[in-house]
């Protein structure tokens, strides 16, 4: 994509010292709902104002054209944990400011569930309409930032929506260079109201020039990055073959062992197999169920009967296991 660019990205692409954003206050550690505390960005700052988060941890992701509100709708009631609106990639040149006031009005009133917003990249002309029409809507939960290569953009993106009452909404970067899996952690630690990263793994594939698992080392540095960051685990990226539910089980099965929680989908049929991917086994709930319980009755280190041991870091492990086991209830 081409545009006029904005300072930040500018002083991005040239090396040199660009705006960053305006704190105050000390510096944090954020709980994060799946991970450790979250490393407070430079110059410390407070957690963007947003919606509630949710009991149970977001697996599903649903991308809608901004240009159909009709299929909006629709994955408003798709069973999505969250519905993203694309006002980027999926809506040609000459459509986007229709989508854009489509979404605007859609996103007038809270909605049933929550509703990201793909807006254009930082630096491309629409992308600065996108976030100031968009930014202070009630029935938006976050902005999702396509083609971040560094920190700086995301500071951009933050300082352009920071008329929102309360701050900035909460902002989730995406990474599909080279560039910007380099930078993956600086851009996930670059500011408080960044709540989350995701791999964009069509437009990385084609700069690496690489097969699918060639992207391996990539999805490993994201999920190292958010977790170092003390962001949520990622999101998994869109499989895009959308007739093919045993591919997309397999994939998503690799992913969680990469580390990823959840995945993105660009069909409805694709949820409920996303879903059961992630989710834990029997076995899984069972096995933390029993570690819980031993460490309640014996805090710090221990062995189980079977011989297994047991520690903190295991004891947080079976933790997560039964908050994603409790979607099941």
């Amino acid at each position: 994509m081409t545009g006029a660019r904005t300072p930040a990205a500018r002083s991005l692409a040239t090396g040199t010292p660009g705006p960053g954003p305006s704190r105050t206050g000390p510096s944090r550690a954020e709980p994060s709902r799946t991970g450790p505390s979250r490393a407070a960005p430079p110059g410390g700052g407070t957690r963007a104002s947003g919606p509630t988060e949710p009991p149970h941890p977001l697996l599903t992701w649903l991308y809608v054209p901004g240009d159909r509100p009709d299929v909006v709708v629709k994955a408003l009631a798709s069973g999505a944990d969250v519905v993203i609106v694309d006002l980027e990639d999926a809506v040609a040149p000459h459509r986007k400011r229709y989508a854009r006031a489509a979404t605007a009005e859609l996103l007038t009133d809270p909605q049933p569930v929550p509703v990201h917003v793909r807006v254009n990249a930082v630096g491309e002309p629409t992308a600065a309409d996108d976030i100031a029409a968009l930014a202070p809507l009630p029935g938006l939960a976050a902005l999702r930032m396509p083609k971040i290569t560094g920190p700086l953009e995301v500071r951009a993106a933050a300082d352009l929506a920071a008329a929102r009452p309360g701050g900035p909404p909460h902002l989730y970067a995406l990474l599909e260079s080279a560039l910007a899996i380099e930078n993956a952690f600086a851009v996930a630690a670059s500011h408080p109201a960044l709540h989350g990263i995701a791999l964009g793994e069509t437009d990385l594939r084609a700069d690496l020039g690489v097969a699918d698992a060639g992207l391996d080392w990539a999805r490993g540095r994201v999920v190292c990055a958010a977790r170092a960051a003390g962001l949520p685990a990622p999101a998994q990226g869109v499989f895009t073959d959308v007739r093919d539910m045993e591919g997309l089980a397999k994939s998503c099965a690799r992913g969680r062992a990469l580390g990823f929680l959840g995945r993105a989908a660009i069909h409805p049929r694709q949820l409920p197999v996303i879903e059961q991917a992630y989710l834990p086994n029997r076995w899984e709930i069972e096995s933390a169920e029993e570690i819980v319980k031993a460490a309640a009755g014996e805090p710090g280190a221990l062995a189980l009967p079977d011989g297994r041991f047991v520690d903190t870091a295991v004891v947080a492990g079976a933790r997560r296991v039964l908050a994603l086991a409790s979607r099941r209830r």
